[in-house]
């Protein structure tokens, strides 16, 4: 049995997914195949022995859709982008002329002024100008041919979708033109054609796709950005000689040497040294960790301040970087498109306006009307059941939808997630870098005795210039912006995994944890109180001692944002479950819950099981919003319903989430999920009322009005109607924009 994904091309909506893995099940030898219309990524599992790649790709082709493998996906993807632009332009530049030689002249003149050459006016020349027309249209109809071929065949196989709905109504007007043309040229008869319909829709409908294909080409760059965190290559130690390797023939048991500022190589543990590492980019840890013999090292991590030595005990697809990867690209393989409304209500009124034009046109001809009054009748029904106000329903209010989001600092990547986010019911947050600024803060200075606030944190501030520890770099900050200038150190001494000493106007400063003062003899009986309580409260408290002598405590932590309770609030104003998910420590997580008000928090999370808490949150059909900034969460984003990503995170974050909050405020969850809701009432209301343009039209069409004594319905006047459809969901879509929508 072979496994293989495969990166699929040609595919404009759900339905074409379906027919693929139709087609696929069909042929002997396939097992199972998955299509995900989001990402176009093809799962198949086939029997080699049987069947082959290559006759699978043949058998899809014939469908109108490309395969491509993994190491081709890329250029795959770049070459239907490209084919897509090159349409738009074509499409752009044969439609505009026929613009100008067609429908503008023509309103021109009803208002008595005339502005092209006498031999190109459509009212003087009719069928001169019904030539150029023609040849005109011809392009646009060539260039966007995969539009018909695939309406057609999902029409004929009694799966219609919306390129029937297009590719009947751009053929229709088409041919009814070509038909009046030929009219117009042997009998004299009227000289009004529907060229430019047919062409207008064509290439707006080609800009919508090559927008949405430009949208689809930049999921990948999320695992593009997760294998660029590993260096390529590791310094290893080969008989006590140090060699540089590329990563990948990096094997188990090496001992590999890391010095300040690399990047660690692989999975492993530390044989020799000490250091700190940054395992925020993996862990969502905001802190630095120590790192000594015996301690865990995980590849990707940053060495911050010290030289160790390490023994790979991971190495290739087993680290924990390749297993993110490996989550993000499954989640992101086996989640399903969001079905569009639109799609559900084409695909059956197609058959019907179809059925009852045929209806139509038969019953008026076995009530004996002649040939022409029946074509009349089945032309009118088709063209006023024209799909134009069905076609700009959804995508012009996503359009309006996310332009409106983009103003507010809410970039939306495509309808899918404007679509989805109005059925959350539970958001879950990230705590380092979402609901907190993700960097330490001094928020705690307790000082007794000879030495006030301000003393203390001078003295503490000037010893830890000479520290590289992060919380050391806090102090030093805080200390610069409360008193400017600090005293300089005679003696800095780097206690590892205890604190610091030095030497700073002739007193002995000691800096660090409770082991460092026991070590030194320092009674802590009067702060004890107080440094157990800024612990529970989530924050790490760092004793003082001052010649040998307790002096104080000053408290650093990684504060929520100014924006966050209020924004946890209004969610919850909004009846959405609020959940907090972290790899940090259960007592500094519960702290900043408290603080944030959030009632459910899932602490100690690590990266490769945040989406499994995701899934969990997800049973019962349970809609589900992330919110993070990290790579560690960057699994999580996908595998939720909707991904939010806050702008000021990781690349990786934002690449693998469908919503960015630029402003890296929470208050832009709330606002996204609100727009969500008004988008897709908009878009049910436009649904509503092109549908029922139709519902009434389609009978007087038909000749309702004509039974008893009324008007027949010419075709020109359903083309009216079928315009005044489409101005109504345009001038419904722009109240989007107002803020009371």
């Amino acid at each position: 049995m072979t496994k293989l994904t495969s990166n699929i091309g040609g595919m404009t909506c759900a339905a074409c997914a379906k027919n693929i893995e139709r087609v696929l099940k069909k042929q002997a030898g396939v097992l199972t195949a998955q299509v995900n219309f989001a990402t176009e990524v093809l799962t198949l599992e086939f029997d080699e022995t049987v069947t082959n790649f290559e006759k699978l790709h043949t058998a899809v082709q014939r469908g109108g859709f490309t395969l491509h493998l993994e190491k081709d996906k890329n250029v795959g993807k770049q070459n239907e982008m490209y084919k897509q632009r090159q349409i738009v332009i074509w499409s752009a530049i044969f439609t505009i002329p026929l613009l100008l030689f067609s429908m503008i002249p023509m309103t021109l003149h009803s208002l008595g002024l005339s502005w092209i050459p006498h031999n190109l006016d459509p009212m003087h020349r009719p069928v001169f100008n019904s030539v150029l027309q023609l040849l005109l249209t011809l392009p646009v109809m060539w260039l966007n041919r995969q539009r018909f071929f695939t309406g057609f065949r999902a029409l004929f196989t009694g799966r219609a979708n919306m390129d029937s709905l297009i590719a009947k109504g751009t053929m229709v007007a088409f041919v009814f033109s070509v038909y009046i043309m030929v009219e117009s040229i042997f009998r004299d008869g009227d000289n009004m054609y529907y060229f430019e319909t047919a062409a207008v829709i064509l290439t707006l409908i080609a800009l919508g796709k090559y927008m949405e294909a430009k949208t689809k080409g930049k999921t990948s760059k999320a695992i593009k950005k997760l294998m660029g965190l590993a260096p390529k290559t590791a310094k290893i130690l080969c008989d006590g000689t140090e060699i540089e390797i590329p990563i990948e023939e990096v094997s188990v048991g090496d001992i590999i040497v890391v010095r300040p500022g690399e990047k660690m190589p692989v999975d492993g543990v530390v044989t020799q040294g000490s250091t700190t590492v940054d395992e925020s980019m993996l862990t969502g840890e905001s802190m630095p960790i120590s790192k000594s013999e015996g301690d865990i090292i995980i590849g990707a991590s940053i060495n911050k301040n010290g030289a160790i030595h390490y023994t790979a005990t991971k190495v290739g697809k087993d680290t924990v970087l390749a297993q993110i990867v490996k989550l993000v690209e499954e989640a992101q393989n086996s989640k399903a498109p969001i079905a569009r409304l639109a799609d559900v209500i084409s695909g059956h009124f197609t058959h019907v306006v179809i059925a009852a034009a045929i209806l139509s046109g038969l019953a008026w001809l076995i009530a004996g009307q002649g040939l022409a009054f029946s074509i009349v009748i089945l032309v009118s029904v088709l063209v006023i059941a024209c799909p134009c106000a069905l076609g700009l329903a959804t995508p012009t209010a996503i359009m309006v939808g996310t332009g409106k989001g983009a103003e507010n600092g809410i970039l939306i990547k495509g309808g899918a997630a404007l679509e989805g986010a109005h059925k959350i019911k539970t958001v879950a947050l990230d705590k380092t870098g979402t609901i907190t600024e993700g960097k330490p803060h001094v928020t705690d200075i307790i000082a007794t005795g000879e030495f006030d606030e301000r003393e203390l944190l001078r003295l503490v501030a000037a010893a830890e210039q000479m520290s590289e520890h992060p919380l050391g770099e806090a102090i030093v900050n805080h200390g610069k912006a409360q008193l400017g200038e600090l005293p300089e150190v005679v003696n800095f001494n780097s206690i590892t995994g205890q604190g610091i000493e030095a030497t700073i106007l002739n007193k002995i400063i000691l800096v660090g944890n409770k082991r460092l003062m026991e070590s030194r003899s320092i009674d802590l009986l009067d702060y004890e109180n107080a440094g157990n309580n800024l612990a529970q409260a989530g924050k790490t408290p760092m004793y003082v001692a001052i010649d040998g002598n307790a002096a104080g405590i000053i408290a650093v932590a990684d504060v929520i944002k100014p924006t966050s309770q209020a924004a946890i609030k209004a969610l919850q104003e909004m009846g959405i479950e609020v959940v907090m998910i972290t790899g940090d420590n259960i007592r500094t997580a519960q702290a900043i819950a408290k603080q944030a008000g959030v009632s459910t928090v899932l602490a100690e999370v690590l990266p490769q099981d945040k989406a499994e808490n995701i899934k969990r949150l997800q049973q019962d059909g349970n809609k589900v919003a992330m919110v993070g900034d990290g790579i560690n969460d960057a699994p999580a984003l996908v595998q939720a319903d909707i991904g939010i990503a806050i702008g000021n995170g990781t690349d990786v974050a934002i690449e693998s989430a469908q919503v960015v909050l630029m402003r890296g405020d929470l208050m832009g969850v709330a606002s996204a999920i609100n727009l969500s809701k008004r988008t897709m009432r908009n878009i049910k209301q436009n649904l509503f009322w092109a549908f029922a343009y139709n519902v009434i039209g389609i009978p007087i069409a038909a000749g309702l009005l004509y039974i008893f004594g009324g008007p027949l319905l010419n075709p020109m006047i359903a083309a009216l109607a079928m315009t005044l459809s489409s101005l109504s969901v345009l001038l419904n879509v722009l109240r989007i924009k107002s803020p009371t929508n």
